[in-house]
């Protein structure tokens, strides 16, 4: 059987990195038109680029970026083009911010309507959780009194509402309800009884019956079948919603039916969070009904939800509906090879995908194998790539390096608490050599590396441009390793991580003649894959 390093050295070619393809400048292109017009806190301070004009900065800004790496290029003809398709992301990078920031473009007949708007969020979140009672709901919501009040989003999160105070709230959220498009009702009935919470939960769905939302967040409520069946009614009048989070929820098997019976359409949804409930393979089933009907979705997470390889492999298989992805995180469930196996037929379809979190799914070789191979083929503007704690071996490591290797964009790799070893570790570290300008972190904790391993790592990071991170520790590197690590860092000490759990001696050392074998063996390594070129994709 060949080696995983065999098998990349096999599969590997050297190319020209400059100048990019036609359909790269175009892929650009498209990335920065949907970052332009995808919501984020940018655009909720300076405003949201339409369709139109997004894409006319983003062809502007991707000309003046190749202008600028070309030149850059021209004067370093011999190069490969690393350094000038550096120059490009970050050029791309900076001149998008600097259009997010500006914002649309206001029309002279538009200025005057913008006058006239006032506050149009509602937020009493801030100072630290409490309780509220009747007389300060009076006081803290009478700017909802206000005639003529412009308010679209309401945030009442971080205080708990008991019956009282629900009912000077209600009559003021009714007023408001029909301009609403935001509501944030996240962690506000805590420490009350479960029979106060549950009538508070049912008058406020009640009040906000029929409002049009576009964000609804429901997180940190402890719900259960019973808390989701309380906010029936509002759920069942959303039809628009794009925005739902669940978070922390004890959403339930039955939980999770409920909300999939009760949303009437999840069309335009594009974000649905569900991390840290109880929903295990039946409750992920019925998630995955929702997720079928969502084919607009951009980010979905039902991280830590208990969800074994049937709710994975039937999560996976709704998600293919889903072509639009752009976050997806999976985190710390039981979803095994099987499900990583139907889950890399789906992310082969999402060309968009810029994070998925894969970490602690007991994922295996062969799961991450097929997951780096699904990647390496699709996702050409992926940002973070997370596969910690999936017992991956330097036999899965080839297939990630591939994968790795064709990411330009690259900015954060996990791969922590995995079983890499030296072979692994130069594998990676040889797929992050060239091309990869905005990466600036890189997890290689827990991994079994020892000095090869460790040197290569930091070798290739720290000649990085704006790289902030690389931990290592937690691994077997000898205290001459350490020696030259630090020596590398000594001019930018705050790039490597603490190494305090770092053991020198190593669980699988019995001796000093074996830890020198070993050592002798990671740098033999090390050597043959000197000169090993990377395939950029």
């Amino acid at each position: 059987m060949e080696s995983g390093t065999q098998a990349f050295q096999q599969r590997s070619l050297s190319v020209k990195l400059w100048p990019p393809s036609h359909g790269t400048r175009l892929m650009l292109v498209e990335r920065m038109t949907k970052n332009l017009t995808t919501p984020s806190i940018f655009s909720r301070k300076y405003g949201l680029l339409s369709n139109e004009e997004a894409e006319e900065d983003a062809k502007k800004i991707e000309e003046l970026a190749f202008a600028v790496a070309d030149q850059h290029y021209k004067k370093e003809p011999d190069g490969d083009g690393s350094c000038a398709v550096q120059v490009y992301a970050k050029e791309s990078s900076r001149l998008m911010l600097e259009a997010i920031k500006r914002g649309p473009t206001v029309k002279d007949e538009e200025i005057a309507d913008k006058t006239s708007i006032h506050e149009t969020v509602f937020d009493i979140s801030g100072g630290c959780r409490a309780f509220i009672d009747a007389e300060e709901a009076e006081e803290i919501l009478k700017p909802l009194r206000e005639p003529g009040n412009s308010y679209t989003k309401i945030c009442f999160s971080n205080r708990s509402f008991g019956l009282d105070a629900a009912n000077v709230a209600a009559p003021l959220l009714s007023s408001v309800k029909q301009q609403l498009t935001e509501v944030d009702l996240s962690d506000f009935i805590a420490g009350r009884p479960e029979s106060e919470a549950l009538e508070v939960m049912n008058l406020f769905s009640s009040v906000l019956e029929g409002c049009q939302l576009r964000y609804l967040n429901l997180s940190n409520n402890a719900l259960g079948e019973k808390g989701v069946r309380a906010f029936g009614a509002l759920l069942k009048s959303q039809n628009s919603l794009e925005e739902l989070y669940l978070i922390n929820d004890g959403i339930s098997e039955e939980a999770a039916q409920a909300v999939s019976e009760l949303i009437p359409s999840t069309k335009k949804l594009k974000v649905l969070q569900f991390h840290n409930n109880m929903t295990g393979d039946e409750g992920a089933i019925a998630i995955s009904d929702i997720v079928k009907c969502s084919p607009a979705l951009e980010d979905f997470r039902c991280s830590s939800t208990r969800v074994g390889t049937d709710g994975g492999v039937a999560l996976a298989e709704a998600l293919k509906t889903c072509t639009r992805l752009k976050k997806l995180d999976l985190r710390d469930n039981m979803f095994g090879v099987g499900a990583g196996v139907a889950l890399s037929k789906a992310l082969s379809l999402f060309a968009g995908l810029t994070e998925v979190y894969l970490s602690y799914l007991n994922l295996e070789d062969d799961g991450a194998e097929a997951l780096a191979n699904a990647l390496k083929e699709s996702a050409p503007s992926l940002e973070v790539l997370d596969m910690a704690g999936n017992d991956i071996t330097a036999k899965g490591a080839a297939s990630l390096a591939a994968c790795i290797a064709s990411k330009q964009f690259l900015s954060k790799l996990n791969l922590a608490e995995n079983e890499l070893k030296d072979e692994g570790a130069i594998l990676i570290g040889k797929s992050l050599g060239e091309g990869h300008g905005q990466l600036n972190e890189v997890d290689m904790s827990t991994n079994a590396i020892r000095r090869a391993g460790a040197r290569l790592l930091a070798q290739v990071v720290v000649k990085i441009p704006g790289f902030k991170l690389l931990n290592i520790n937690g691994n077997f590197i000898s205290d001459e390793g350490i020696v030259e690590i630090k020596e590398l860092f000594k001019s930018s000490p705050d790039m490597l991580g603490s190494l305090e759990d770092n053991d020198p001696e190593g669980e699988d050392y019995e001796d000093e003649d074996e830890d020198e074998e070993n050592a002798d063996e990671g740098n033999e390594l090390e050597s043959k894959l000197k000169d090993l070129k990377i395939e950029q994709g």
